[in-house]
């Protein structure tokens, strides 16, 4: 495979974690990245990862002097025509200017954009020879466009102008189809984990008290309200549990819900915390729930699989192309309360030889579908194939 130049671009730097661990693996393998953007916080890259970011008005103005002059220098009839394009588009030319002078001056041979919602800020491009690649994530594709009519029509309007789409699930591909219905150049790449930082671990005891696990924002998409719903029911039948939801701590609705329930002994909210510490109580919990309504593959179930700490999950986006029901975890339907009460406590009269034989085959399907080499393995080969489905470029 020919080492390529790609621009990374999710509009910060750093980015998500997943992102992170792309930039990082297509970097390891020769391939030079280019990150712009809006810079977060300091972080040091590898010399073939090229940053240019900004983070005040300070380096905002130098950046957009400098990048200026580059082109007004080395590119000027190029500017000229990137001039003409922002001219045409709404909004702040001066912002404009200072996102896309960066990335005509350094143009990498593919723009690889992670948001599906500023595919209008970057079709241009195409224009000067970059290879447009699009990411289909969550939110943006699953329910962004069903309540924003204007982004339903952005999305109908400009799919197809794309050179390729990575979708992170099979399911969300399938609801892309919505806003066209004949995607070209397509692939489904799943999140790739570092499992030498992952390591798995038998269960040596199940805790008396039951110990339940849920990660994430406070969301309605989350499913928190359906899940404490399951543990009221739990405590009307003196099922012994904790329930700890880490990501939410003040969320008004669901601390009234839990005091309605008369659940505050059981439920914990808590506060975000490092990545560190969420290893460690995915590895303290019997049970990791996700309860949500809508979701691309959410990563901590991939990394719970991964550790060996069984999965409830709901039938949502593309949980089943990764959790075999009672084989590798566990499915329910989406909003079914009674089924995550029933669920939980299947799951308590397993027996640790049966829990941990699930908890093995979880680690089997991440080490087979959801490695880190793969994911780089296969994004490489897909950006192979938008350069070959267009040559001339």
């Amino acid at each position: 495979m020919k080492n390529k130049s790609i621009a990374i671009y999710s509009g910060e730097i750093p980015s998500t974690t997943f992102i992170e661990r792309l930039i990082a693996g297509l970097a390891s393998s020769g391939n030079t990245i280019y990150l712009f953007g809006k810079q977060k916080k300091k972080v040091i890259y590898p010399k073939n990862i090229k940053k240019i970011g900004y983070s005040s008005k300070l380096t905002k103005f130098i950046t957009l002097l400098k990048y200026t002059l580059l082109l007004s220098i080395f590119k000027s009839n190029e500017k000229q025509k990137l001039d003409g394009i922002i001219d045409k588009q709404k909004g702040n030319r001066k912002i404009k200017q200072l996102k896309y002078y960066p990335v005509l001056y350094h143009k990498p041979d593919i723009f690889h954009l992670q948001w599906a919602k500023g595919i209008e800020d970057w079709l241009w491009v195409k224009e000067f020879g970059i290879q447009f690649v699009l990411s289909l994530r969550g939110t943006h594709i699953s329910i962004s466009p069903i309540a924003d009519d204007a982004l339903h029509t952005k999305y109908i309007n400009n799919f197809h102008k794309v050179d390729g789409f990575h979708a992170v699930s099979r399911a969300i591909l399938e609801q892309a189809k919505d806003y066209e219905s004949d995607l070209k150049n397509t692939a489904v790449i799943y999140s790739g984990l570092d499992l030498d930082k992952l390591i798995y671990k038998s269960k040596r005891t199940i805790n008396s008290e039951l110990k339940i696990l849920s990660i994430g924002r406070s969301h309605w998409l989350k499913g928190y309200s359906y899940a404490l719903d399951a543990f009221s029911i739990l405590k009307e039948e003196d099922f012994n549990f904790q329930y700890k939801i880490i990501g939410i701590d003040n969320d008004e609705e669901l601390l009234f819900q839990r005091n309605q329930l008369h659940l505050e002994e059981e439920v914990i909210f808590q506060k975000n915390v490092s990545f560190e510490k969420i290893i460690a109580v995915i590895y303290e919990s019997d049970i990791v729930l996700l309860p949500s309504l809508e979701e691309g593959i959410a990563n901590v179930v991939l990394e719970a699989m991964a550790l060996g700490t069984l999965i409830i999950s709901t039938e949502c986006g593309g949980m089943t192309e990764i959790i075999k029901h009672n084989e590798n975890g566990f499915i329910v339907p989406i909003r079914d309360s009674k089924a995550i009460a029933e669920t939980i406590k299947r799951v308590n009269q397993l027996g640790l030889e049966k829990y941990n034989a699930i908890g093995f085959n979880a680690r089997k399907a991440i080490e087979n579908q959801h490695g880190k080499d793969k994911m780089i393995h296969d994004f490489e080969v897909f950006y192979d194939k938008i350069n070959n489905s267009n040559p001339t470029v």
